[in-house]
């Protein structure tokens, strides 16, 4: 029995940005239709001392009979010693006879599916002629979401703001290189977000850094920063005001801290969650409605995303007879 061993280079290597959002289009129809299964994370916390966590996050599709688990360390204080937040594989198995098939590196699949993710969400939902983004943040989703955004925009701007002044001018600098959209550096999220059309919301806070102020008519929001249920980007308000948009509703009512803490303070309730990306993407569910309406998607990142993303890149080193394969057995 061989397994397929993919490191972050060779997944770089395998699916491009374009790819993977038709990837991630499909599997959104796919979980609305029950084809794809993807239960709650589990999370283990650790001692205080190591300020870290170990998450569990298992999904499974019936179309392709793959099932799957990403497993993920997360250590905010990372950045400190020069590394990822968070790191971990993707292990694919054989759901006809659980034979293990693949293990991935899942900070890569992240990276990539995460903003497949919000470009398909952006597709959906922002106004077609979006031509300003705004991204909050500046570490590896705010890379992404920008190769993201420019398959899917025709974009004329791109605003850049971070906390950290030095990480956003080297960040700024490296886009340049790569291209020729003019990028501005926001000095505050205010200027970030003032006739932005689309936003990207990147950031590790666990505290509100959006408010209601700084959202504008017709905006579109990819909310993506927070996953835990005691943190959030966006305050009460901020989510009051905006059509709210999920990956998974049961995920948003048990895991969103941008979506529980507005609604522990009274703020909204569960029927403030309009409906799902697969729901819009098969017309179940209304969308954008008038070009005034501020819209909201708020991406927890689920596990088939992680799982679908592998499995292409394991039938693309498959179907070409190449890649690593490791007798396990």
């Amino acid at each position: 029995m061989k397994v397929l061993i993919v490191n972050k280079n060779e997944i770089k290597a395998a699916i491009t940005m374009q790819q993977c959002i038709e990837v991630m289009e499909d599997l959104f129809v796919q979980l609305e239709e029950g084809i794809a299964n993807n239960p709650l994370r589990k999370a283990m916390l650790l001692p205080k001392n190591s300020g870290g966590l170990l998450s569990m996050m298992p999904g499974y599709n019936s179309q392709n009979n793959i099932m799957g688990i990403k497993t993920v360390s997360v250590y905010p204080e990372n950045a400190k010693i020069g590394l990822e937040s968070h790191q971990g594989t993707v292990t694919l198995f054989n759901s006809k006879n659980g034979i293990p098939l693949a293990i991935m590196d899942a900070s890569q699949i992240t990276s990539i599916r995460t903003a497949a993710v919000s470009a398909v969400a952006t597709k959906a939902l922002a106004n077609k002629n979006s031509k300003v983004l705004a991204i909050i943040g500046s570490g590896v989703q705010a890379i992404s979401h920008i190769e993201a955004m420019n398959e899917i925009l025709d974009l004329e701007e791109i605003r850049v703001w971070s906390r950290n002044k030095k990480n956003i001018e080297i960040f700024i600098k490296n886009q340049r290189k790569k291209d020729s959209i003019p990028f501005i550096h926001a000095h505050s999220i205010s200027d970030a977000l003032k006739n932005a059309d689309v936003v990207c919301t990147t950031t590790s806070s666990n505290e509100p850094i959006i408010f209601s102020n700084h959202i504008e008519r017709g905006m579109h929001i990819n909310a993506v920063g927070s996953s835990a249920k005691n943190a959030r980007e966006f305050d009460g308000n901020a989510m009051k005001v905006s059509k709210l948009y999920v990956d998974k509703i049961e995920s948003t009512l048990n895991e969103s801290g941008d979506f529980l803490l507005a609604k522990k303070e009274g703020i909204i309730d569960d029927k403030h969650i309009l409906g799902t990306i697969g729901e819009v993407l098969l017309n179940n569910k209304n969308g954008r409605e008038s070009k005034s309406d501020i819209t909201l998607f708020k991406s927890l990142g689920l596990a088939i995303e992680d799982i679908a993303t592998a499995f292409y890149i394991y039938e693309k080193y498959k179907n070409n007879n190449k890649g690593h394969w490791v007798e396990l057995c």
